[in-house]
């Protein structure tokens, strides 16, 4: 089995010498290349070498970031072609939340997470997932885990603002940098209205959270599920706010946090399960993230649900 692996040097939670045993590992399954990433985008555009190479499996020890250009890469090709004509992504967890990896019920330790690849390489064992799709402003993104525009977006920004500054992006700082961001942001004027093919519009939304999948979010070991029935084998959740006060937001927090099957309940929550598409459109710019990687501000975003999309040995 021919593999590449993309290794990301500025991996949160990860060294030379973890990632040199991590590396000896894979390398004694499979025929393994070896790739770092040097800047923004250098993980697409090896994936799609890897891909026009023959490659039946990409890795990639990183992030969610890199997890996230690796994947689009891999689904940049012809029209038409289905999971099974791709490379296999496995995924190594190295960043600072693991959303994706987590997702697929790997552990958060990349050298128990490792073994657990290891054994699905030896296996065989693949899973097909689905994939969301954003498209605004003329572009398109794929995404494996989530989306958002307004306050969740915001924080992302500021954050990655404090990482350019040569901080490193911890769970306490994400908590930290949303409680401060929550005292400054616009409580008052909603400026997102939601329309699609088989919805009902809705207006006066402050903050959209768009799910491929649950958790949302891990606050250290805890998940934040607040849409918990999102699924890679289903279409696309969403998750609205038409209140960002504290009357609005403590009960929310307080049903979010941890495991759950069961959606939240408030007056102000606007909700979608299973969509194949819908669009959100603001009066003003607003902030963008997706896959917890901040993208400018938009006026109007569409999400498409891809199913079955890519083959993850998992």
């Amino acid at each position: 089995m021919r593999a590449m692996l993309l290794v990301n040097p500025k991996a949160t939670t990860t060294n030379h010498r973890t990632r040199d045993v991590l590396i000896r590992a894979l390398g004694a399954t499979m025929d393994l290349t070896v790739e770092e990433t040097g800047y923004r985008g250098h993980a697409a555009h090896l994936a799609r070498t890897a891909h026009a190479d023959g490659f039946d499996v990409v890795a990639v020890l990183g992030g969610d970031g890199t997890i996230n250009e690796t994947v689009n890469g891999l689904l940049e090709a012809e029209d038409g072609e289905v999971a099974a004509e791709r490379p296999a992504l496995l995924v190594i967890p190295g960043g600072s939340a693991n959303v994706f990896a987590r997702a697929l019920g790997l552990p958060n330790d990349p050298v128990e997470a490792t073994g657990v690849v290891l054994e699905a390489v030896g296996a065989d064992r693949r899973r097909t997932v689905g994939l969301g799709q954003a498209l605004w402003d003329g572009r398109s993104r794929y995404f494996t885990f989530c989306s958002g525009l307004g306050y969740d977006a915001e924080v992302i920004r500021a954050v990655e603002g404090l990482r350019g500054a040569g901080r490193r992006a911890t769970p306490a700082r994400y908590v930290n940098t949303a409680l401060r961001h929550y005292l400054s942001t616009d409580k008052r004027h909603a400026a997102m209205t939601l329309t699609g093919p088989d919805v009902s519009p809705v207006s006066g939304i402050f903050m959209a959270i768009v799910s491929n999948t649950s958790p949302w979010t891990y606050v250290g070991p805890r998940p934040v599920c607040p849409t918990p029935w999102a699924s890679f084998e289903t279409g696309l959740d969403l998750l609205g706010l038409q209140r960002l006060g504290l009357p609005t937001m403590a009960p929310l927090l307080s049903q979010i946090l941890g495991t759950r099957d069961t959606l939240p309940t408030g007056r102000h929550l606007v909700q979608l399960h299973d969509e194949k598409e819908f669009t959100l459109t603001a009066e003003r710019p607003v902030a963008f993230q997706l896959d917890g990687d901040y993208l400018g501000e938009v006026e109007q975003a569409t999400f498409r649900s891809i199913p079955d999309a890519l083959q993850v040995m998992a």
